[in-house]
Parts: structure tokens; C-alpha cells; sequence
């Protein structure tokens, strides 16, 4: 089929399915988007092709676009016609539920050609039917908790003991019950199908993980709840993931290989995070008894397999354990040095390792390489044994999990260590932390490269031909610029950018009043001090819903201790209560016709989706800057100055930009709304920072309030 012709197909489906859909409103945006991802993937190769063609198109598309009917009836579309599949990445679950629950079903009902949708999830989402076993047996403890032995209890368990409580008996009656279930078909495994999510420590102990399982030689294999998920996964032609997943799975061909299916990346923004995210490592200092039971389960499977280890793994144990210590010592050292209290993070400079610790870490890695090797060649006979004899697959199964359960710990140290000893032209970040929430002091030392567009051209657009990458602010200041260099596509001949407007008319539904301030916000408390003030007299005139975003717990602490009494009725505090639960006591109250505001920290002004009387006004505390300590962003912004760079221009700017386009994002969700967003950062009008990221938001009508009076700008 002729692109040309492939291109029209996938246009002509979209317009199926807005023709389609009750109630549907002409969205120009929505069709050029549409248009723009039929026109670009219909050239594209995949599979086996000598010269393939290959397309990245990066689409920017305001609150209101409609997004996903864009991409889903275009891609699934051209994807059905070129009988392969397509994966949809989101960064929320939220976001997977509507297209599980709503958007694809629809589409569904649509399409002439019919399709199976699935949801992937990750091996740890299922439980492991031969660990359960094991566990509901005899209802007896049993080896595969000692891995958790050096963890100190969560603060909920210690309250459940004061309630008596005890944990052992829940890990029995939950295991117990959990084999009912699966004996009686009443759960499939999936823990995101139980009524009751169990305890995470509970779970783990229970949960499929690579590591620990044999696959096709499990005697349980036929029946796995995993990958019984993996065989309707083969049979879908859109799975839907996250982010996470997908970068997860690379190589490992958990999910369809990139050369050869469609991908969507929605909620783009996210993936340079997530990418560093993946490519960090961090090893314990601190929790070390798994050292003396690792090759005492290593010789205890030796001999069960009659098979000599090739190594003296106790003496490597001993040297890895002593080793550790000795850097815990230094770390300890360094951090009452260079930390206040107890908790607390200290980077090194320029990602340079001091001399003292050189030599141990240096010995950490050649110890845990060595021990490392030892178990891979094991675990590898293990497995030979229970493909030759079957009748041993049983044994063999349990054997390997021994030894699993404890190879993640031995392989963080591995990783960690070889880069912490990594130098090269573009440092890593590198630090220590003490954690002391726990009651105890835990150490870790931590690792991680600076650049995500570094890995996410290597390891993502490498093996991608087709993709659309999507988000309602992938542009920060006005430009693509920040975010094709973050995700590794600048200068890339394949990718192609396009910004879609919101159908919304911000100019005569919303406005943008920036309230002067006498306090400079650089100066932390006495700014606080009169932004609460301002912020107490204008929360007295909210009618309905509204939102608050700060920047910080300390400065949403102070807004709550300013509450009078009768504000303390109307506001809802993140933290208070479970999201979802404060979330529908906002929209009851609205709903009645009383006020109500809810107060959130970052993690609020993104996804929350509040229309109408729900969210009539958005309250901005402050610029949303990241958290200066960062050590990654430190680690960075450290490097761009060593070669002549600015980073606050380059990356702190940009960033901030995007975070108060999606801050502002909470106001205005449909045609019908109107909604004010009030910033008492005055930077963004005083400061030329400030109207580079004015630049990049809607287009307001904006004015500046001094001393409670506003006028235009």
C-alpha cells in the first residue's frame, strides 16, 4: 500500500470516529493533529528494510485538543492496515483507565476492523504461584523473607503491633487467602485486581520477579498468572504501558519490539525523567546481613545440584561485606562533615570520587563482579537441570528463587560501584544520603548520568521507526528548543515538531493577575509572610472551587496556619486525607454550594482535571523552580558551567516554564469554563526570566494587582 494511500486510510478513521461521537464539537486543532500523524508515520518501514524510513513527530496539543482520538483512530488505523501493533505510553494510570476504560472501547465500537486492546503491566504486578505456594503451605516463615530481615519495619506496622496486631499472622491469613482466591478463579493473580491492596513487604514476598523465575522449566508455568497476561498481550494489537515499561523492557522483548510496531509516547514531557530515572543506581551501606546469607544459599544449592562453584564465594562475601563497611565508615565521616542532623544528601564535586574512597569502592566491585559471576553461572546449571530433568523442575524452581531473591541486592551494588569509579568527559552525579525515618540510619551511595537526552537517543530512538510523542506542554517559553534537547531529539533529520492551539479562548475565558509584592522572593520568609497575607483576603472571596499550588511544605504550612476559623471549614489539605477521597469531598461541597479550596504541593498542579465551578480560580504561591539541591540538576548545572554554559538559561528557566504552563493548565478545562489564575510572584512580569515563561502560556488577559487594585498590562 502507497503511503499516499495509508496516509488518506488513517484520516478517514479519524473522521469516523468524531462523526461518530455524540455531541461532537469541530475541532480544527484536533484534525490537524490528525492529519499531521497519518501524513508522517505513512512513510514509514518497519521491520527487516535496508535503508528504513523512519518518523518522530513531536505535537504539542493544548487542554481541550482531544488528544487522544487524534492519535488513537490514526495509528491503531494504519497499524491494523499494516497488520502490526501499536504501543500507547502514558506516565499516569489515570491516563491508562481512560484509555482503557473509555477511549479505546469507543473507538472500537467504530472501526470496521476489529481489534483486541490490552493493558502491560510489569512482572511485579502479578503474584508468583510457587512462592504463594510455599508460603500459604504450612503457614510457616520461610527463607525467602530473610532478604527483608535488615528492613526496618514501615511506621504502619509498628502502629498495627501497638494495636496488637501481629504481622506474622496477617502474612498468614493474607498468603492463605490469596491461594483461596486463585483455587476458586476469583482472582487472576493481578494484585491491581484485589479488593485490598496488601502491605508493599507482604506483597514482595510474593510478587513474579525476573530474577527469581525459571519460566518455561516452572512447573507452574501453564498456569502463571504473568505470563498467562503475556500470551493476551500477543494476541492485542494496541497494549497500552507506561513509560517506566517501556523503557524497561528494552531488549528484553517483554513488549513488541520497537522496529517493528507504532508508538505512542502521551504524556511526553515525562520521559526524560523517567529515563534518568531508570539509568540511576544506588547500593546500601548500611543493611549487610544479606552478605552472610547469599553464600550460604549459594553452597546450599551447589550441593543440591551436585555441582562444585567455581569460586570461594564466602571469603568474596567477607572481602565485598568488609569493604562496604569501610566505605560506610568514610561515608559516615564525610556526612558529619559536610551535613547538618542526621538526614541529609552530600554530592561530590565535578562527580570526582575523594582518594580515600577510591581503593574500597574499587575493591567493592571487583568482590561483587566476582560473586556475581558465581551466581549467574549457578543460576545457569539450575536451569539446565530442570530443562534435562524435568521431573526435578519443582526443585529446580524453588532453587533458583533462593537464590533470586537476593541477586537485585548484589547486582545494585555491581552497577553502582562501576559508576562511581566511571570518569569521563561528561561527569556523572554522584552523593551520599542518610536516611534516618526509618528510627534507623541508613546509608546509600547513589549514581546517575546527567544528560537524558544522551540515553534516550541511544537506547529509545535508535530501535523506534515510527513514533508520536505528545503532551499539552512539551514547548516551554514559546519553543520545542528544551524539550527536543532533553528527550534527545534535537538535530534528529526524523523528528518534525507541531503546536496545536487549544480550542479553548483563554482571552475571554480566563485572566492572569500578577499581584506586586513588596518582598523580594528570593527573600523566602518575609515574601511567605505577605503572600499568605494577600492570599488570606482573596481565599475570603472564593464562591466555589478553587486550587492553591505551592512550592513547598513549609510555605503551605504557613497558609495553614493563617487559616481562620472559618477558612478552616472551606480548605482541604494534600496529606489530610487520600487524594481520591479529598477529591470528591471538593467536588461534594462545590456540588452543594458551599466554597471549597484545596491546598496542594507539586504533585497537584499536574493531572488534576477540576471543570467548571470545580476549579474557578488557581492560586500560585510562587515560580515553580526545582528544588535547588537536587544532585542531579546540581550535578548538571555544575558541568554547563565548567564549559562556558549557563544553566540557568538553558535548563532551570525552560523547566520552570513547562511546570507553570501545567500549574496554569488547572484552570481552564472546557469551552464553557472561566477561571482566574493569580500569581504572587511578581518576577513574572519584573523579571526577563519571568516573561520568557509568559511567553509560553496561553494567551491570558493579564494585569498586575498593587495593593489590591488591578490594572491591565
Amino acid at each position: 500500500m502507497s503511503a499516499d494511500k495509508l496516509a488518506t486510510l488513517s484520516l478517514a478513521a479519524f473522521d469516523q470516529v468524531v462523526n461518530a461521537t455524540s455531541g461532537f464539537r469541530s475541532r480544527p486543532g484536533q484534525r490537524e493533529m490528525a492529519q499531521r500523524i497519518a501524513s508522517a508515520l505513512s512513510g514509514v518501514n518497519l521491520g527487516e528494510h535496508a535503508n528504513p524510513g523512519k518518523a518522530i513527530t513531536v505535537i504539542q496539543a493544548g487542554t481541550g485538543v482531544g488528544k487522544s482520538a487524534a492519535y488513537l483512530s490514526t495509528t491503531v488505523s494504519m497499524a491494523l492496515s499494516l497488520k502490526t501493533r501499536v504501543v500507547i505510553s502514558t506516565a499516569t494510570v489515570a491516563l491508562q483507565e481512560q484509555l482503557m476504560t473509555k477511549d479505546l472501547p469507543a473507538l472500537a465500537a467504530v472501526l470496521e476492523t476489529p481489534f483486541v486492546f490490552a493493558l502491560a503491566k510489569g512482572r511485579g504486578r502479578y503474584v508468583c504461584k510457587l512462592k504463594l505456594e510455599r508460603l500459604a503451605g504450612a503457614g510457616e516463615e520461610i527463607d525467602l523473607f530473610e532478604s527483608e530481615e535488615d528492613l526496618p519495619p514501615p511506621r504502619a506496622a509498628f502502629a498495627k503491633q501497638l494495636q496488637g496486631e501481629d504481622p506474622e499472622e496477617r502474612r498468614i491469613k493474607l498468603y492463605a487467602s490469596l491461594a483461596d482466591s486463585l483455587m476458586g478463579n476469583k482472582w487472576d493473580g493481578d494484585r491491581d485486581n484485589l479488593a485490598e491492596q496488601p502491605e508493599p513487604r507482604d506483597w514482595s514476598a510474593v510478587a513474579a520477579e525476573r530474577h527469581t523465575c525459571t519460566a518455561r522449566h516452572c512447573p507452574r508455568f501453564r498456569d502463571c498468572s504473568y505470563y498467562n497476561a503475556r500470551t493476551k498481550l500477543a494476541e492485542a494489537q494496541v497494549i497500552v504501558a507506561n513509560h517506566d515499561l517501556v523503557l524497561a523492557s528494552l531488549g528484553r522483548k517483554a513488549l513488541p519490539e520497537l522496529d517493528k510496531c507504532l508508538v505512542v509516547f502521551d504524556e511526553g514531557h515525562h520521559l526524560p525523567a523517567v529515563a534518568l530515572d531508570q539509568f540511576s543506581s544506588a547500593m546500601d551501606l548500611s543493611s549487610l546481613r544479606w552478605l552472610d546469607k547469599l553464600p550460604r544459599a549459594m553452597q546450599e544449592v551447589a550441593e543440591k545440584i551436585h555441582v562444585t562453584l567455581a569460586q570461594d564465594v564466602t571469603t568474596l562475601a567477607q572481602q565485598l561485606k568488609s569493604a562496604l563497611q569501610d566505605v560506610g565508615r568514610i561515608v559516615m565521616d564525610l556526612l558529619a562533615v559536610n551535613v547538618t542532623g542526621y538526614d541529609g544528601t552530600y554530592r561530590f564535586k565535578n562527580g570526582v570520587l575523594p582518594d580515600a574512597l577510591i581503593d574500597p569502592v574499587t575493591l567493592i566491585h571487583g568482590h561483587a563482579d566476582g560473586i556475581s559471576n558465581a551466581l549467574e553461572a549457578l543460576g545457569a546449571e539450575v536451569k539446565l537441570l530442570a530443562k534435562e530433568d524435568p521431573s526435578q523442575a519443582l526443585m529446580c524452581s524453588q532453587l533458583y528463587a533462593k537464590l533470586g531473591q537476593l541477586a537485585p541486592k548484589l547486582a545494585s551494588v555491581v552497577e553502582t560501584s562501576s559508576l562511581l569509579l566511571e570518569h569521563g568527559p561528561q561527569p556523572l552525579a554522584k552523593w551520599l544520603k542518610s536516611d534516618t525515618s526509618s528510627g534507623l540510619v541508613f546509608l546509600t551511595a547513589h549514581a546517575c548520568p546527567i544528560v537524558p537526552g544522551d540515553l534516550l537517543r541511544q537506547s529509545l530512538w535508535s530501535q523506534v521507526r515510527g513514533a508520536v510523542v505528545t503532551s499539552a506542554s512539551l514547548t516551554s517559553c514559546g519553543s520545542f528548543d528544551y524539550f527536543l534537547h532533553e528527550a534527545g531529539l534535537v538535530n534528529n533529520p526524523n523528528a518534525s515538531t507541531l503546536e496545536v492551539e487549544s480550542p479553548f479562548n483563554y482571552t475571554t475565558q480566563g485572566q492572569l493577575i500578577v499581584v506586586e509584592t513588596e518582598a523580594d522572593p528570593k527573600n523566602a520568609d518575609a515574601y511567605t509572610r505577605e503572600m499568605v497575607v494577600e492570599l488570606m483576603r482573596d481565599l475570603d472571596r472564593v464562591e466555589h472551587g478553587a486550587l492553591v499550588l505551592f512550592t513547598s511544605r513549609v510555605q503551605m504550612k504557613a497558609a495553614v496556619d493563617a487559616l481562620s476559623s472559618a477558612l478552616q471549614e472551606v480548605v482541604l489539605v494534600q496529606g489530610q486525607m487520600a487524594r481520591l477521597r479529598l477529591l470528591a469531598t471538593h467536588q461534594a461541597r462545590v456540588e452543594s454550594d458551599y466554597p471549597s479550596v484545596i491546598f496542594g504541593l507539586q504533585s497537584f498542579g499536574e493531572g488534576l482535571d477540576l471543570p467548571g465551578k470545580l476549579c474557578e480560580t488557581v492560586f500560585i504561591a510562587k515560580l515553580p523552580f526545582s528544588s535547588p539541591s537536587d544532585p542531579v540538576e546540581e550535578a548538571r548545572s555544575e558541568w554547563l558551567k565548567s564549559v562556558g554554559r549557563d544553566p540557568f538559561s538553558e535548563l532551570v528557566v525552560p523547566a520552570t516554564g513547562i511546570k507553570l504552563l501545567q500549574w496554569t493548565g488547572r484552570a481552564i478545562r472546557t469551552e464553557d469554563d472561566h477561571a482566574t489564575v493569580i500569581c504572587y510572584d511578581r518576577r513574572l512580569l519584573r523579571m526577563a526570566f519571568g516573561r520568557r515563561m509568559l511567553q509560553g502560556l496561553p494567551p491570558y488577559a493579564v494585569s498586575r494587582r498593587v495593593g489590591g487594585v488591578a490594572v491591565a498590562v
